[in-house]
C-alpha cells in the first residue's frame, strides 16, 4: 500500500460493516505498506491472522518536510495492534535509507514493544529504529529462530539470559553501540574468569555481519571496540558507519590493535573501520594494511584510517624488517580497490614508483583507490 489515495469515514465504515468472517484477506501472508495519513484509518483491514512478513516504509518525502506530528497518536495506536504473534520478518524502515528530519521515534516506544512483546518463537528478521523496552529487548534475545536483528537502544538492565540467539547478522544503532559492546566484553571477560560456558556461545559462532553505526561524538574506534568484537571468528562483513565529525579524529587504533583484529577475524571480506578522514593524525600506518592482506586473504572490500605523512619512509621500513619481510613472503588478499576516502596524500615526483610498487607489495591485486587527487593520479598509473 503506498501513494496518498483517499478513502473516505464511509467507505471505511462500510468495508468493517461487510467484511467477511475473517476479514477481507484471511490468506494474506506479506504486507508491504508505506505509511501516510490517507492509509492509517483502514491500514488493519489488512492485518490478517497468515501474516508472516510485515515491513513497513517511511516516505522518502519526509526527508524533506518532516515527519508529520499530526498522526502520532494514530501511528502509535496502529503500531500497537499489528498482527505479530505468527510474524517471521518485521521490519520498519526509510525508502531508499533516506533521513528523516527531526523523526520522533521515542514516542512509538511503548507502541512498538508491546507490539514486539506479542512476536511468537517464529521470528526470524527483526529491524527497526524505534527503541524498546528492556522487557521487549530480553524477549527478542530469547526467541530460538531470531537470526537479523537490527537494534536502536542498549541492552536491557536486568539480567542477561542464560543464551543469546544464533544471529546470523546484527545491527547496532548510534544510541545502541555503546551499551551492547560493553555487554559482549563483561559477559565474555566474566565467563573466561569461571570457565564456563558464555551466554555468547551461539552468536560467536553464528554471527557473520555486524554492522555498527558510531556514536557522533566520542570515538569509538580504539582497542576496547576491538577487544569487544574479536569473540566474533567467523565475521565476514565487519561494517562501522562512521565519520570523523569534529576537530579530533576518531580512529584510535594502531598497528598492533590492527594486527589483534585481523588475528581474530580471519573470515572477513569486507571491513569497513569507518570513513577515512583528512586530518591525518592516526598511528596506523599502509604496515596495518600488510597485517590485513596476510590474515584476511578473504578480503574484497576495505576501508581504514592510515596516517600517510611519511608514507614513502613507512613503506621503505616494511622492506627492512625482518618480521614484515616474512609476511611478504605469504599468500595476500586479492583487493583490487583500496578505500582511502578523504585521506591526504602528498608526493614528489620521484616518490610515485617507490609507493606504487610498496602498495603492490601488500596488495598485490591492487587496480585503483577510491580517493581523489594524488589517490587518482596513483590509480591512473596503476
Amino acid at each position: 500500500m503506498s501513494g496518498e489515495d483517499f478513502i473516505g469515514d464511509d467507505t471505511i465504515r462500510q468495508f468493517r460493516l461487510n467484511a467477511p468472517p475473517g476479514g477481507w484477506f484471511p490468506a494474506l501472508r506479506s504486507l508491504r505498506w508505506t505509511i501516510s495519513a490517507a492509509h492509517l484509518p483502514y491500514v488493519d483491514l489488512f492485518f490478517s491472522p497468515q501474516l508472516v512478513g510485515l515491513q513497513i516504509y517511511i516516505p522518502q518525502s519526509w526527508s524533506h518536510s518532516g515527519f508529520p506530528r499530526d498522526i502520532m497518536p494514530a501511528l502509535a495506536s496502529t503500531i500497537s495492534a499489528l498482527p505479530t504473534s505468527t510474524l517471521q520478518t518485521l521490519s520498519i524502515c526509510a525508502i531508499f535509507k533516506a533521513h528523516i528530519i527531526d523523526t520522533p521515534w521515542a514516542y512509538f516506544k511503548e507502541s512498538f514493544s508491546s507490539a514486539v512483546l506479542l512476536c511468537g518463537p517464529s521470528l526470524v528478521n527483526l529491524a527497526s529504529p524505534i527503541p524498546l523496552s528492556d522487557e521487549a529487548v530480553d524477549h527478542v534475545i530469547r526467541l530460538p529462530r531470531l537470526r537479523t536483528w537490527n537494534v536502536e537502544g542498549p541492552p536491557p538492565t536486568s539480567s542477561p539470559p542464560l543464551v543469546f540467539p544464533p544471529l546470523i547478522d546484527f545491527g547496532l544503532g548510534e544510541a545502541s553501540t555503546s551499551g551492547w559492546l560493553s555487554l559482549f566484553r563483561r559477559l565474555e571477560d566474566r565467563t573466561s574468569a569461571r570457565q564456563d560456558m558464555t551466554p555468547l556461545f551461539r552468536i560467536e559462532e553464528s554471527l557473520r555481519a555486524l554492522r555498527v553505526e558510531a556514536p557522533s561524538i566520542a570515538p569509538m574506534i580504539d582497542a576496547f571496540f576491538v577487544s569487544a568484537i574479536r569473540m566474533f571468528r567467523n565475521l565476514v562483513d565487519l561494517n562501522v558507519d562512521s565519520y570523523c565529525r569534529s576537530e579530533r579524529c576518531a580512529f584510535e587504533l594502531n598497528n598492533d590493535n590492527v594486527t589483534e583484529l585481523a588475528m581474530a577475524l580471519p573470515q572477513l571480506e569486507s571491513l569497513l573501520l569507518g570513513y577515512p578522514c583528512d586530518k591525518n593524525t592516526c598511528v596506523t600506518t599502509v604496515a596495518c594494511l600488510l597485517q590485513i592482506s596476510v590474515r584476511c586473504t578473504k578480503v574484497q572490500k576495505l576501508g581504514i584510517h592510515f596516517n600517510t605523512t611519511n608514507i614513502v619512509g613507512d613503506l621503505k621500513a616494511i622492506s627492512v624488517d625482518p618480521r614484515l619481510q616474512e609476511l611478504l613472503l605469504l599468500p595476500r588478499c586479492q583487493l583490487w580497490y583500496l578505500g582511502v576516502t578523504r585521506i591526504p596524500l602528498v608526493l614528489d615526483e620521484s616518490d610515485f614508483e617507490t609507493v606504487l610498487d610498496g602498495m603492490r607489495s601488500i596488495l598485490p591485486s591492487l587496480r585503483g583507490f577510491s580517493g581523489a587527487s594524488v589517490w587518482g593520479e596513483l590509480s591512473r598509473k596503476l
